[in-house]
């Protein structure tokens, strides 16, 4: 393989992996579920203030150490490559974004419903290739998305076709789970379209306190995300650090991946039950993307991890 082969793909270019740095592998700058934008009571979206929180955010992360972001917004969620390649420009922090469309409950059913998964694949392939709509900037990694304990005709052909897409680019896979559920079902469909599972990260895996499916996971060659730290209302924080430290002792380290999902930007409501980016922040105060840097890292040492485990 060529150095050149090995590159990522970030939204300003490609650059070499030993170039990437200290990275949170699932973050997320902008989210907006469809339909925030016609919502008429929900905050309104200022493009400049979202830009100023998020220019902070990267640089606090910078001063932390961090090299990268990924940011593995589905197509249907808000996704703006534009907005992203600004913000990496006036940070100076490397961002990748994604390909790929968000689970049944909460994506774009309609519009992929009814296309064939030779289709899909074809979109994919060309936002990797050539770019996203007619902006130049290309995706780094295809995102794929189920449901909870069950994976639905409409989300088996949107996996396949991110396999497939990512078998035919050599981009890897980031994926989203509902509930630490269907892990090794993604594996199964990612393997059967000829992609390696060391080209998938299952992705939130820590949203279930079982140390034996991360095992599992972990013994299929499978990238393990730990990747939703802060968010407490799923689970604690210390449950995550006790399976994290679980599966290193077990001789997984490599297989680790941890990160936040947080979001830095909402457009409209974050979620029913909140208003506002604050409000969130209120019943979420480490759901930031600097916890783990700040919080959780100490925590891992204290563990018996060492420098070398935690920057593996």
């Amino acid at each position: 393989m060529t150095a050149d082969a090995r590159a990522v793909q970030t939204v300003t270019g490609r650059v070499r992996p030993e170039a990437l740095g200290r990275t949170l592998i699932h973050e997320h700058v902008l989210i907006g579920f469809p339909g925030w934008n016609l919502d008429a009571l929900a905050p309104r979206f200022d493009r400049g203030d979202a830009m100023a929180r998020a220019v902070d955010q990267m640089q606090r992360l910078r001063d932390l150490g961090v090299g990268t972001f990924v940011d593995p917004c589905p197509m249907d969620l808000g996704r703006d490559v534009e907005f992203l390649a600004e913000l990496s420009q006036k940070s100076e922090l490397q961002i990748v974004c994604t390909t790929g469309a968000y689970f049944e409950a909460e994506g774009i059913t309609h519009t992929f419903r009814h296309l064939p998964v030779e289709e899909i694949t074809a979109i994919y392939i060309k936002e990797i290739v050539e770019g996203i709509g007619d902006t130049g900037i290309r995706a780094g990694a295809v995102k794929i998305a189920t449901g909870a304990h069950h994976i639905s005709d409409y989300e088996r052909k949107l996996v396949q076709a991110g396999a497939r897409a990512a078998r035919e680019t050599g981009v890897p896979l980031i994926s989203h789970t509902q509930e630490g559920s269907c892990g090794h079902d993604q594996i199964d469909l990612v393997t059967g379209e000829g992609v390696a599972a060391d080209r998938l990260l299952v992705g939130h895996s820590d949203g279930v306190d079982d140390h034996e499916y991360h095992r599992s996971l972990a013994e299929r060659g499978a990238f393990v995300g730990f990747d939703r730290f802060g968010i407490t209302l799923i689970l604690p924080d210390e449950v995550r650090v006790k399976n994290v430290l679980k599966l290193a002792h077990a001789g997984h380290t490599r297989n680790l991946l941890l990160s936040h999902d947080s979001i830095v930007c909402w457009q409209g409501r974050p979620v029913p039950f909140a208003a506002r980016h604050e409000d969130v922040l209120a019943m979420l105060p480490d759901w930031r993307p600097t916890s783990i840097l700040t919080k959780i890292v100490p925590q891992l040492r204290a563990g018996g991890l060492t420098e070398a485990d935690i920057t593996t």
